[in-house]
């Protein structure tokens, strides 16, 4: 869709790392732990619905024109800490579980870190194949190895079984080792076995949404984040694959689109909302490949695999240390292709560079604060890595209306948001020159109906565009 009715650049969307604190937020609410009977379906449903408002917050925003006109206050000071605290966010994530396991985390890291640089310009058949492959490869080998390990009795302990609740475990000496079995041993998920070969998704498959502001208000906060997130990866990803960037309206009709792909994946209920994903951009460096479609026949073929339930059983059944050692890599892309952002501008300024560290600084600082108030009987279904996010109903602020705390503590605890609003702030309050901040050089409209090979990159179907009597704020 966002090939065709979007930007049109060939850029692929999904879930996003943005959406992921308010739902550990939500998640992670007393009111949905303390729920005794569905509490999944339960969730998701509250999900769903501020998955949906969030989406309709972010059409209005780009199908209005508004976000053509918001355009002028984002800019890579503003998007580079941003997009930079997404990554940075989830540390405490990462390692910790790592170290859980050692003898598989540390080499997953180091595979991938390998291949992706060590390797990175060998080729076969032209292609750089390690560079481009490395995550799934270095996943493939360690996933090996970790079989392997499991199958030779590495982790078996006497009276052990890793499908035994922790609550139900009697013996001190399988409470020793029920840890590292949990998180080392390839057999611990039983999705492989429940999953069916088949299923077809189909909308408001948990229930029908729960609409309540203050879920609402703290996803649209976030679809707001990762909207600042997109423009960036337009931009960037636009001097990849064309010779011009898109005008204000290509991008706010691109908000647009996403604000409709969110909708849907929140009527189907995924539990968060789509954006056009920032690796996009180190795709497209990487492998060159700038056709819109390479990416729709990708699409088709994911789209076809998500009806095979085993497949995303599979996946699923990764063995946690494997997961946290790719997220160690992922997010570190993240973060590092957030500062990638900081190229258009003066880097060597010292305004820029204030501002920067400073957003980062307390994006990190400012939520360690919120979580001294967390309670000290946290729920035992959270891991102490995810313990930043139950903490909203015991921050600092209290109004005495229990909405307004729930949406304040746990905006103000999130990393992205923190940084998002400092940089903004002093980006936009701070002296310097158009030079000095880097502001975007998006393409004019008139100069850009003059060029052809622009209108036909990124003007809609002559057709469709006759439909939409918004399409001269929303277009070309």
């Amino acid at each position: 869709m966002h090939t065709f009715l979007g930007s049109r650049l060939p850029l692929i969307q999904g879930p996003s790392f943005v959406y992921l604190a308010p739902v550990l937020v939500i998640i992670n609410a007393n009111e949905f732990q303390s729920v005794t009977s569905d509490r999944f379906k339960h969730t998701m449903r509250e999900l769903q619905g501020a998955v949906i408002v969030s989406s309709a917050f972010q059409v209005v925003l780009g199908y209005s024109g508004l976000m053509s006109l918001i355009l002028r206050f984002i800019n890579p000071v503003v998007v580079t800490p941003t997009v930079a605290a997404v990554g940075l966010a989830f540390f405490t994530y990462g390692f910790p579980v790592v170290g859980a396991c050692v003898e598989i985390g540390i080499p997953q890291i180091l595979v991938v870190v390998f291949l992706a640089l060590h390797l990175r310009k060998i080729s076969f058949f032209g292609q750089r194949i390690f560079q481009i492959y490395a995550v799934p490869l270095g996943t493939a080998i360690v996933w090996a190895y970790a079989f392997l390990l499991t199958e030779a009795g590495v982790y078996n302990h006497k009276g052990c079984n890793v499908h035994v609740p922790t609550s139900n475990i009697i013996s001190d000496e399988c409470r020793k080792h029920i840890f590292t079995m949990m998180h080392c041993r390839t057999d611990v998920s039983l999705a492989m076995k429940t999953a069916a070969w088949f299923r077809v998704p189909y909308p408001f498959q948990w229930g029908i949404p729960n609409f309540h502001w203050k879920t609402a208000c703290l996803m649209t906060l976030a679809s707001l984040v990762a909207a600042i997130d997109s423009v960036g990866t337009y931009h960037a990803s636009s001097l990849l694959v064309a010779a011009r960037t898109p005008t204000p309206g290509i991008v706010s009709r691109a908000i647009g689109l996403e604000g409709l792909t969110s909708a849907l994946a929140g009527i189907w209920g995924t539990g968060t909302g789509a954006t056009t994903l920032t690796e996009n951009v180190h795709t497209l460096a990487v492998t060159k490949m700038g056709s819109r479609r390479a990416v729709e026949f990708g699409a088709c073929v994911l789209i076809l695999m998500a009806f095979v339930g085993k497949i995303g059983a599979f996946i699923a059944s990764m063995p946690q240390v494997i997961a946290a050692g790719l997220l160690c890599i992922t997010w570190t892309m993240l973060t590092a292709l957030g500062l990638s952002n900081l190229r258009y501008s003066k880097t060597g300024s010292s305004r820029n560079v204030i501002i920067v560290g400073v957003s980062l600084f307390l994006s990190l600082s400012i939520p360690v604060y919120f979580q001294q108030y967390a309670s000290n009987s946290k729920p035992p279904s959270v891991p102490s890595y995810f313990q930043p996010y139950t903490i909203v109903v015991h921050g600092p602020i209290k109004t005495g209306v229990a909405g307004v705390d729930f949406f304040l503590n746990a905006a103000l605890s999130s990393n992205m948001v923190i940084a998002f609003l400092v940089a903004f702030v002093l980006d936009n309050t701070v002296p310097g020159s158009k030079q000095e901040r880097g502001t975007y050089a998006w393409s004019k409209r008139t100069a850009a109906m003059q060029e052809p090979a622009v209108v036909k990159d990124y003007s809609l179907p002559p057709a469709l565009a006759k439909l939409l009597v918004w399409a001269r704020w929303v277009g070309l």
